[in-house]
């Protein structure tokens, strides 16, 4: 496969090795804060010289500890990033990105989610939280400002400037599950996963469900649509693609809901052995324009059968937590059953 004009030049000129498709695939999630100024400066942090990507600038975050809620880490790194508080309100935005890091061995596949946040107390223009971490300075800029810093391309999605040059993209992207089981601190194998659910209605209100199979977590629950994102994979095309595969009908996006995160020390599932699971799932409003017969594609798998439900026959279902959960983001009320 041809390579990109910039993986290219950045191997002639010996900055890097040659991206080639044996890079080793990992996956991350991971939360920034969106702060905003009075002047309606944005709050960005500069990644320090022995960072992957030094002197590149983006929004304050970091990845997701085993177990945390995405807005728990959006407090803790602005704080060890730029040694400010905030409050977090709204999820923004998710999306996916995928980096190449040759210097590693590895191609990077990051799920990232965005919280507009607000700084609590003063806000210093520049503050070397953390100098020998991975971020060497914190300031607030405006966005003419910003759009003239070399940028992580999702922060420069974010504030709606024309992606730059931060991140090297692998040209062969390899393959990886939805998530990789590894040994925890403890011995016993932990995994993280994120996840795209569909609340999908039609034009007459009804909700779309499907019921989980035998032999996984939540057997016989009903459940929304969606499931795991693939190694590269936005969100967004991943949720239409599943509603797809394990109900037959196609959706259109209409808005994102929120963000749930769970963990389950010992699910058991058709691996065979318990597993420390940690999911991150996003929510979004699907609207189905021609609802038809539901089948599920995706025979085999999690989805044991899919069906459209009023919001009353909804209600007496036995509903998974999560679905439950996303209902009530939506607007919709329900209950969850034993």
């Amino acid at each position: 496969m041809e390579r990109s004009g910039t993986s290219v030049w950045l191997a002639q000129q010996g900055t890097i090795p040659a991206v080639t498709p044996e890079l080793e695939p990992l996956r991350r999630i991971a939360a920034y804060a969106l702060c905003s100024d009075p002047d309606g400066r944005v709050l960005l942090v500069r990644a320090a010289p022995q960072s992957g990507t030094p002197g590149v600038w983006s929004l304050p975050g970091g990845g997701v500890d085993h177990g945390e809620h995405p807005h728990d880490t959006v407090i803790r790194e602005v704080a060890a990033e730029a040694g400010l508080a905030v409050d977090v309100s709204a999820l923004r935005e998710v999306l996916a990105d995928l980096r190449a890091l040759p210097h590693r061995g590895l191609a990077l596949h990051t799920d990232r989610l965005i919280y507009e946040s607000t700084v609590i107390g003063s806000a210093p223009d520049g503050h070397s939280a953390r100098p020998n971490g991975a971020v060497d300075l914190a300031r607030w800029v405006s966005i003419s400002e910003a759009g003239g810093l070399p940028l992580r391309p999702f922060t420069a999605s974010v504030l709606g400037l024309p992606p730059g040059q931060g991140d090297l993209r692998p040209d062969d992207p390899p393959d990886l599950p939805s998530f990789l089981a590894l040994p925890g601190p403890d011995g016993r194998p932990r995994a993280q996963r994120f996840a795209a659910y569909a609340v999908a209605s039609d034009p007459s209100e009804r909700v779309l469900l499907t019921r989980i199979a035998d032999g996984y977590p939540g057997a016989g629950r009903w459940h929304l649509p969606g499931g795991g994102t693939d190694f590269g994979e936005q969100p967004t095309t991943a949720l239409l693609r599943e509603v797809l595969e394990e109900t037959g009908q196609r959706g259109e996006i209409t808005g994102l809901l929120g963000v749930a995160s769970h963990r389950d020390r010992h699910s058991m599932g058709p691996e065979g052995y318990p597993i420390d699971w940690h999911g991150v799932r996003a929510f979004y409003r699907v609207e189905v324009a021609e609802p038809t017969a539901t089948v599920v594609h995706d025979e085999g798998g999690s989805t044991a059968e899919a069906a459209w439900f009023s919001v009353e026959q909804a209600a007496g279902l036995r509903l998974t937590e999560v679905t439950a959960e996303a209902f009530s983001s939506a607007g919709v009320a329900v209950t969850v059953r034993d």
